[in-house]
């Protein structure tokens, strides 16, 4: 199997909503996400895939070797392999890879962030950088660009983590901040064990009116220059969003179940947004 292949299953078996907006990029650009999507799939498993805390450690103190490594020129796992060869045509540098894996060592550290701020810095390392990386690919002709990448990084991340609080709390682990936990009077106890309550739903609509104040504000930094070219992260944009609506729907039933979006679905709003232009 060659790095490229490597990289192509990996993205093509995570079943993201990442995927289906790279299917409308021309072959370079492509490869380019392919392979930094692979890179973040890659450090993202170890923590969620090895239970030994010591063992996801040393795991992830690798993937910083090999980062390392490879920007010197010698890269030895498939991923960097197909990674490093393309890196400097985009603009991907080590520093944002080291970020990815700082944003997974946090993981690792800390079950509890205590404030939002907090929490936005964690968003900030394992989804503002990598919007940051996508929009260095997908191509873009303004700074202001890279403003609205990571206001979109951080919209896209707080809909993951209101999706997966069921998730993550059988992992315990809670990323909705304390301090906002006890302003609803929702004790952590609570979350664990996966109990409902109208403080609960309080709570969410609390967080997901955040969400989608976040993607209002990225949508209005992106300049009208660079709209075209970034299609693939409004695409992922309009699948997330419509995501967020239908767990709002749905009541924010998210403590027993992981709501998601069908194949043919986020394929559709892929569609929808590249004929749409938005």
């Amino acid at each position: 199997m060659t790095p490229q292949q490597y990289v192509q299953d990996k993205a093509a078996k995570s079943g993201s909503s990442f995927y289906y907006a790279f299917l409308f990029l021309p072959p370079p650009r492509r490869a380019a996400i392919t392979a930094f999507y692979a890179f973040c799939r890659e450090v993202d498993d170890v923590v969620d895939e090895v239970a030994d805390a010591s063992v996801a450690a040393n795991k992830l103190a690798w993937w910083r070797r090999e980062v390392a490594a490879a920007f010197g020129g010698a890269p030895t796992h498939p991923v960097m392999q197909a990674l490093q060869p393309i890196a400097a045509d985009f603009d991907i540098r080590a520093e944002h890879l080291q970020a990815v894996i700082d944003g997974c060592q946090m993981d690792l550290e800390q079950s509890r962030y205590l404030d939002f701020p907090g929490l936005a810095h964690y968003c900030h390392l394992v989804a503002g950088v990598v919007g940051e990386v996508a929009a260095n690919i997908f191509g873009r002709s303004s700074d202001a660009t890279i403003a609205y990448a990571h206001k979109l990084g951080l919209a896209m991340q707080l809909t993951n983590i209101i999706r997966d609080v069921g998730d993550d709390a059988r992992r315990g682990r809670i990323y909705l901040p304390m301090s906002e936990l006890k302003q609803f009077d929702v004790k952590a106890q609570e979350i664990l064990s996966r109990s409902y309550s109208e403080r609960f739903n309080a709570l969410m609509r609390f967080q997901a009116e955040r969400a989608q104040r976040c993607y209002d504000e990225a949508l209005a930094l992106l300049p009208e220059a660079d709209r075209e070219p970034q299609k693939p992260g409004l695409m992922m944009a309009n699948i997330y969003r419509t995501l967020l609506r239908e767990i709002e729907a749905d009541g924010f039933q998210v403590l027993h179940q992981r709501t998601s979006l069908t194949p043919i679905r986020k394929l559709w709003i892929a569609v929808r947004t590249h004929w749409r232009g938005r």
